[in-house]
C-alpha cells in the first residue's frame, strides 16, 4: 500500500488545533489510509517554503492568513480548516474547507444562559486583527441574536495578552465588569479570555456566578485547572472537523474533486460547571459568603473564616442561610468540597489520598465517612463507577443548597 506524505500546519499549543489533530488521528486508526506525518509544535516556524515542499498533501488552519496566502500556490492538494463566515467570500476559493460553526457556538452559549435565567448579556472578544477574524466572527453573531431580542449587545474587547500590559489589562477589564447590568451573563470568546475574566472578578470581588455567569469556548482543561471556579464551555466540533477533513483529503489522494466544497460543523453541546450556574440568593449576605465558599472551601476554610469575610457574625450568617438554603454554612462547605472530590475521581487523573488533600478533607478516613453519608458509596466505588460510565462527573450531584 502506497504511503502518503503529509503535512499538519496547526499550533499545537493551541486546544482547538491539538483536537482538530486528534481527530485527524482517529481518521486514521478507523481506515487502511497510510499517512506519513509532518506536524511541528508551531508551523509558523517552517512556513517559509512550505508551497514548494514535495509531500503528497497538506491539512491546515486558515484562521492564520500567513497560512492561506502561503498556500495559494501549493502544488499539492490543500484541505483547510477554521472558523465560518457570514460573508461566503471570506472564505477561500476552489479550497475545501471545514469549518466551526461560530454563529451555532455563541447560540449555544446566549440559549444556556437564557436557561439560567439572565436577562442580560454581554461579550468578552479581543482586539480587532486579522488573525482573529473568528472573534470578530463570534461578534457578529452575538449582534445579530441580540438583535433580534431587540437588546444592547454590550461587547468589550480589551487588550491583548502580553506582560507588560497584564495590569492595564486587568484594571480595564475590572471598569468594564463594573459598567454592566447585574446581575449579566458574559460570553468568552476563548476559554482563555474567559479565564481573564474571570480573575477580574476574583480581583473586584464580583461574584460569579450570582453576579457575573461567564461561559468561554473549548472546553479547554487548562483552562479549568488554572480558574477557582469551574468554568461552564462550549465544547467545539473540532475532533470531528479533523476527522472530516481527513476524509476530504483522502478522497483527494485518489482523484476526486473537492474545489469549493464547504463543511460547517456545529458544537457538540456545554460542560456545564460552577460558572453558569446562576441562581439570585434573596439576601447579599448570602451572596457573598457563597462566592467566597466557592473559591476557598477546597482550602479547607471553617464558618467563622467565611463569617469574618462576610462581616457579620457567625450566628447572623447561619441564620440567613437556614431562611434561605435551610442549611448550614458547613453543609454548602463540604458539598463544594465533595462536588470538587468527585469531579476530580471520574477523571482518574489523581490517587483518593490526593483528592481528600486536594479537596481540603482532613483524612482519607474523612473523605470516605462523607461519600458513604451523602453517596452511599466509598471513594473507591465511585471512582471506579466512573470509569465505567455509569456516573456523569459529579452532575448526578444535587446542588450546594440542596444539602442539608
Amino acid at each position: 500500500m502506497k504511503s502518503h506524505r503529509i503535512a499538519l500546519l496547526f499550533n499545537a499549543n493551541k486546544i482547538f488545533d491539538r483536537e482538530v489533530i486528534a481527530g485527524i488521528a482517529a481518521y486514521l486508526s478507523s481506515t487502511r489510509a497510510s499517512w506519513d506525518l509532518f506536524l511541528e509544535e508551531d508551523f509558523r516556524l517552517r512556513l517559509p517554503g512550505i508551497e514548494s515542499w514535495q509531500g503528497d498533501g497538506i491539512i491546515a488552519d486558515f484562521d492564520d492568513p500567513a497560512v492561506a496566502d502561503a498556500l495559494t500556490r501549493s502544488r499539492v492538494p490543500v484541505v483547510a480548516v477554521g472558523g465560518s463566515y457570514e460573508n461566503q467570500a471570506a472564505y477561500p476559493e476552489d479550497v475545501p474547507y471545514v469549518a466551526t460553526d461560530n454563529f451555532k457556538l455563541i447560540k449555544m452559549a446566549r440559549d444556556h444562559l437564557i436557561e439560567a435565567g439572565l436577562r442580560h448579556f454581554a461579550m468578552f472578544s479581543l482586539p480587532e486583527a486579522q488573525t482573529n477574524r473568528w472573534a470578530q466572527e463570534r461578534e457578529h453573531a452575538f449582534r445579530t441574536l441580540m438583535g433580534q431580542d431587540k437588546m444592547e449587545p454590550h461587547i468589550y474587547r480589551g487588550l491583548g495578552t502580553s506582560a507588560p500590559s497584564w495590569d492595564a489589562a486587568v484594571e480595564q477589564q475590572i471598569q468594564w465588569l463594573h459598567s454592566l447590568p447585574k446581575p449579566v451573563g458574559i460570553i468568552a470568546v476563548t476559554d482563555a479570555r474567559a479565564r481573564q475574566l474571570m480573575q477580574a472578578c476574583i480581583m473586584a470581588g464580583i461574584a460569579v456566578p450570582e453576579q457575573v455567569a461567564l461561559i468561554g469556548i473549548d472546553n479547554d482543561p487548562l483552562a479549568r485547572m488554572l480558574t477557582r471556579i469551574p468554568l461552564s464551555s462550549v465544547i467545539q466540533g473540532a475532533q470531528e472537523m479533523g476527522r472530516t477533513a481527513a476524509h476530504l483529503l483522502d478522497q483527494m489522494l485518489h482523484g476526486v474533486r473537492m474545489s469549493g466544497t464547504r463543511v460547517l460543523v456545529p458544537p457538540v453541546g456545554i460542560n456545564v460547571l460552577a460558572s453558569t450556574q446562576h441562581e439570585a440568593p434573596k439576601h447579599p449576605h448570602v451572596m457573598r459568603a457563597r462566592h467566597f465558599i466557592r473559591q476557598y472551601a477546597c482550602q479547607g476554610i471553617k464558618t467563622h473564616q467565611v463569617a469574618e469575610y462576610v462581616g457579620i457574625s457567625r450566628s447572623s450568617l447561619e441564620s440567613y442561610f437556614r431562611q434561605e438554603l435551610n442549611c448550614s454554612v458547613h453543609d454548602v462547605i463540604l458539598r463544594f468540597k465533595l462536588d470538587a472530590a468527585t469531579s476530580m475521581l471520574a477523571r482518574g487523573e489523581r490517587s483518593i489520598a490526593e483528592v481528600a488533600l486536594c479537596c481540603g478533607f482532613t483524612s482519607v478516613q474523612y473523605m470516605h465517612a462523607v461519600f458513604k453519608r451523602e453517596l452511599g458509596c466509598t471513594p473507591r466505588t465511585y471512582q471506579d463507577r466512573a470509569m465505567m460510565g455509569i456516573v456523569d462527573d459529579g452532575s448526578a450531584l444535587p446542588p450546594p443548597e440542596l444539602a442539608a
